[in-house]
This record gives C-alpha cells, sequence and structure tokens, in this order.
C-alpha cells in the first residue's frame, strides 16, 4: 500500500502505519526482542481472535449520543504527529545504565510493545471482516492509535539495538480464542488499566522529574489518553447490550478483575530495579491503579473486587511467591523440579481461589456511562 506519511506518528490509518512498520523491520531487526515478544506464558501479553460475525452484529442504537461524540473525538485526532522523538527527547546513556535495570526496562518495553500491537491486530482484524459501520469505524481508529504506540516504543528500543519485528509477530505469534464478550472484560480493563498506569507514572514523574531515568515517560499524558477512549468504546459496546455485564457474566466479570489485577501484581513485582529507579514501590503503585481503575470500571461493571480486604493483598502474596517458585522449579528440571511445579502451581491455584472468594463490593451502574479523564 503506498503511503505518503514516513513516521508512524502521522500514519493517518492503521494499513499506513503497519507499512511504514514493515519497512523499517526489514532495516531494523533483533532475535532477542522478537523472540521475547513470542513467548506465550500466564504473565506475557497475547494476540487474541474471536467471533467476528458476533460483533459486526452489534446495534449501537441504544448508546448513539455517547458514541457519535466518541468517535467525533477519535475522528478529530488530537495526537496526529504526538508519538515521535523531538527536542523533548533526552539522549540515553544506554551504555552506562546499571545493567538489572536496563534488562528490566527492556523487558518492560517489548512487554508493552506486544500489549500494544496485540491490540491493533485484534482492531485492524475486525476493521477488515466487518461491515457494520460503526464497529468497523471504531475498530480501524483504535487500530491505527495502537499502530502509532507500537511503533513509539520501537523507536525506543532501538536505540538499545533492538527491534521488535512486528510483522513476524502477526504471522507467527499464537492466538488466543475469547468470545466477544471476554474480549469485552479482558479490552475493556486492558485499556482502562494501561490508563491508570500511565497517568499514574507520569503525575509521579511529574512531581518527581529526577526519576524520569527516559525521555519516553514524557509521552505518557497523551497516551493514556488514548487508552482511555479505548476503554470508553468497550463500555459503550457493553452498555448496547445489557446481558453482557448481568447474570451469570457478573461472575466472568469478577474472574477477569482477579486475573487482569493479579497479572500485573506479579508482573511488575518482577521488576524491583525498575521500580526503585522510578522512586515508586510495587505495592504502592499496584494499590494506585487498582484503586483509579475499580474507580472508572464502575461506569459499566455493577460489581468489583474488594482491594482493602486483608485477604487480598495476603493472595496476591502467595500467588506471586508461588509464582516465583514455579520459576525455579522449571530452572531446576528433572523429577525433583517437576514436583515442586506441581506443589507450588497447586499453591497459586489456591491463592487464585481465595482472592475470587472474596466478597465482591456491589455498584449501581450510572445510566450514563461517560467518563472523561480526571487523573
Amino acid at each position: 500500500m503506498k503511503t505518503t506519511a514516513t513516521h508512524t506518528a502521522d500514519a493517518v490509518t492503521v494499513e499506513e502505519g503497519l507499512a511504514i512498520q514493515e519497512a523499517q523491520d526489514r532495516i531494523y531487526d533483533n532475535e532477542m526482542a522478537t523472540e521475547t515478544a513470542m513467548q506465550n506464558t500466564l504473565l506475557t501479553p497475547r494476540f487474541y481472535t474471536t467471533d467476528f460475525d458476533e460483533l459486526d452484529a452489534v446495534d449501537v442504537t441504544p448508546v448513539r449520543e455517547n458514541w457519535d461524540q466518541l468517535i467525533a473525538r477519535m475522528l478529530a485526532d488530537p495526537n496526529k504527529g504526538h508519538f515521535r522523538k523531538n527536542e523533548d527527547w533526552d539522549d540515553v546513556d544506554w551504555d552506562g545504565m546499571d545493567p538489572q535495570l536496563k534488562k528490566e526496562f527492556i523487558d518492560f518495553l517489548i512487554s508493552s510493545c506486544t500489549a500494544e500491537f496485540s491490540g491493533c491486530v485484534l482492531y485492524k482484524e475486525m476493521k477488515r471482516r466487518g461491515q457494520n459501520k460503526d464497529i468497523t469505524q471504531l475498530f480501524q481508529l483504535m487500530a491505527r492509535d495502537e499502530a502509532r504506540h507500537a511503533g513509539f516504543i520501537n523507536d525506543a528500543l532501538r536505540e538499545a539495538g533492538l527491534r521488535v519485528n512486528l510483522g513476524f509477530l502477526t504471522q507467527k505469534k499464537k492466538y488466543t480464542y475469547f468470545r466477544p464478550k471476554f474480549i469485552y472484560y479482558a479490552t475493556y480493563l486492558s485499556e482502562k488499566i494501561g490508563y491508570a498506569r500511565y497517568i499514574t507514572i507520569y503525575r509521579h514523574l511529574e512531581a518527581n522529574p529526577e526519576h524520569r531515568f527516559h525521555p519516553i515517560f514524557k509521552w505518557f499524558k497523551e497516551w493514556c489518553n488514548d487508552e482511555f477512549n479505548h476503554g470508553e468504546a468497550f463500555a459503550l459496546l457493553m452498555k448496547s447490550d445489557p446481558r453482557a455485564t448481568s447474570g451469570f457474566n457478573v461472575l466472568w466479570i469478577k474472574f477477569f478483575i482477579t486475573a487482569v489485577y493479579a497479572t500485573m501484581y506479579i508482573r511488575d513485582h518482577q521488576r524491583p530495579a525498575f521500580h526503585k529507579a522510578l522512586g515508586v514501590d510495587p505495592g504502592w503503585y499496584a494499590h494506585e491503579v487498582f484503586t483509579k481503575t475499580s474507580t472508572l470500571s464502575n461506569q459499566i461493571f455493577p460489581i468489583t473486587v474488594d482491594i482493602d480486604n486483608p485477604r487480598w493483598i495476603h493472595n496476591l502474596e502467595k500467588l506471586r511467591k508461588a509464582n516465583l517458585d514455579i520459576a525455579v522449579a522449571k530452572e531446576t528440571g528433572g523429577m525433583s523440579g517437576k514436583l515442586r511445579q506441581v506443589s507450588s502451581s497447586a499453591r497459586a491455584a489456591l491463592a487464585f481461589i481465595s482472592l475470587l472468594t472474596i466478597p465482591s463490593l456491589s455498584n449501581q451502574v450510572p445510566e450514563n456511562p461517560r467518563l472523561e479523564p480526571v487523573y
């Protein structure tokens, strides 16, 4: 496809953004970064596929006013041109960076790039397959944003001599099938938690600039507003069909909230040097993000998890320690390692079940789900 844009920040469609990415993939590539992005574990970002025909049949008439307002905001494209290096981009001394911090920060960037591109792939596929103008237009706009984000992270990785081959990921990474309602829950939470994470870091570094060890954090404010808009879109999709947030599906909502929060908690505690450099305690950061996300999710979810219940942090810690022991057991190998894996996996399962059985907090969902960024 011919494109007039030369940088993903300027691409006005996902097709333009991906064409630029493919051209860069032919120049820059790194096996370590791509192999890391290819991993499929409980803690790594996944690529998803779904029932596109079911999605295509969605009728947004019940939320038409809010839907049109959201689409107009996304069509205005306030972030066009934003995700590129400019005079605010400081030089980064990758060679002089603390080795452990460098390792954890690169892992953070690769994971973030993979997560952003995962959304791009899913949204682009819906746009390609669908006939429903409302749905295809939304997914085209979201795919455009995610392609920009992934391209910008790859720009940052390239300074460290790395690059994730996004075209290779599209073809070779394993895809996980989720029904549309599960896509709603998982992606809504992913987008809202992404907003909460980015704005928490941005505000912290705004007040403590001495901890801004890399310039990419300066871009987080506008970045998190894209995440916020995407979350709003999935809230409206759920609002258009009340069945998605009622009856037995409330139990699925609780499962997804618990799983997404627990995954974030474990993953963040695997990066102690990264959080120390930022000047934040991972436990404090997790609670801040959980609090923001829980408040935001009240716009559409009739329940949320009780993150202040003493069993919450107690079992998150049990889950985290069991996950560490599983990793050690895998490295040990042999029969002893396998037995330790089974034992640690059982502990992890019990801890997760205990998290799931914490009584939920009920919420009266407002008639109008629309929110504006407030943090």
